[in-house]
């Protein structure tokens, strides 16, 4: 079999959203099931709407149009601020967008006119994690302007929190979104349709019996992949950790130092290399590198540690194992070492049902 490869169990993804589901459904919040870390792929996109997911999100329109390519009817969102650059692409893709910036929110609007479509339109509240967000003061003006624009349709808001500093969600800062939406609702006399309190890292929150308030949905990626809280990276009870292996194949097995010699520079990536002396190990080199996969996001099996990485090799101490050339070994993958695999033309993914 091609390697290296993932292996993708699509029964255990499928088990984990429809868990999800279940637990936040007598919360009154809904899924958006994320799938901008396994490259838009359709079949992980069609299990997790077979799985209950109320609609799809992804950060790249690339993917969403892989998607659409691939027949995937359901609402999408493009979950990153949308580039001018991309606004016919985005309107003709996507169904809603998340926005912070008025002149976008403009150009999708004479793109979503040029194109006989209307776009939603969901703005971004900042609230304290620093990355994407308009001020919570200056949100209401920026609605009253999207309410005066053609082909646009205000949808709701939404904030993102533990992604760029950690700031985790909680009862005061979700309570901040809500009173936002009961606002603005109360000013313009409607009723929002989408307050999306966030992504993984708010289930523990979510589903602690907390009142949610006006939060409606969430966005759900880590959490149904690989079964983890982000927060802390701790598996969720009932769901599956593995549904992800990377698998990679074994082209140097020899007895060698552990100790380099020679003077000592930096290493390929311009860091410096990690010197033990240990006496003799057994090394091997497997064809994988920091262009396929986050080496520092890899658990090996039992028994065999990592030793570093290149560009295209893995070096592996097997400790007492005296594997043979042609052999495999099989990782599991944190969030970072999945994106990256998956991004990677020369990792096969494989399907399993």
């Amino acid at each position: 079999m091609n390697a290296p490869r993932l292996e993708i169990d699509l029964h255990k993804i499928h088990h984990n959203a429809s868990t999800l589901v279940e637990r936040l459904t007598p919360r009154s919040i809904s899924v958006t099931g994320i799938t901008k870390a396994t490259l838009g792929s359709p079949e992980i996109a069609k299990t997790l709407l077979d799985a209950g997911v109320s609609a799809l999100g992804d950060s790249r329109i690339q993917n969403i149009e892989t998607m659409r390519n691939a027949a995937v009817s359901a609402p999408i969102t493009l979950i990153r601020s949308p580039m001018l650059s991309q606004v016919e692409q985005i309107v003709k893709h996507a169904d809603i967008s998340f926005n912070t910036e008025l002149d976008v929110i403009h150009a999708l609007s004479k793109a979503a006119q040029k194109a006989g479509r209307t776009h939603g339109i969901v703005l971004m509240v900042e609230l304290g994690d620093l990355r994407e967000g308009i001020m919570p003061e200056d949100v209401e003006g920026i609605v009253r302007k999207i309410l005066e624009l053609p082909n646009v349709e205000f949808k709701g808001i939404g904030t993102n929190l533990a992604c760029r500093s950690g700031v985790s969600p909680d009862a005061k800062n979700m309570g901040k979104l809500s009173a936002l939406a009961n606002s603005i609702d109360a000013t313009f006399g409607f009723e929002m349709e989408i307050v999306s309190g966030g992504n993984s890292g708010n289930l523990g929150w979510a589903l602690s019996g907390e009142d949610t308030g006006r939060i409606n949905n969430l966005r759900l990626g880590e959490s149904i992949l690989l079964g983890l809280d982000p927060l802390h990276r701790e598996p969720i009870d009932g769901l599956h950790n593995d549904a992800f292996k990377l698998i990679a194949e074994i082209i140097e097995a020899k007895t060698k130092p552990s100790q380099p010699w020679g003077k000592i520079a930096q290493t390929a990536f311009g860091l410096p290399p990690l010197i033990t002396n240990q006496g003799d190990i057994s090394q091997v080199l497997l064809a994988l590198g920091e262009q396929d996969t986050d080496p520092n996001g890899l658990t090996p099996p039992l028994g065999i540690e990592i030793l570093g990485a290149s560009s295209d090799h893995l070096i592996l101490d097997a400790g007492e194992n005296r594997p043979s050339i042609g052999d495999e070994i099989e990782f599991q993958v944190n969030y970072s070492a999945l994106v990256r695999a998956m991004t990677s033309p020369f990792i096969v993914k494989i399907m399993k049902v």
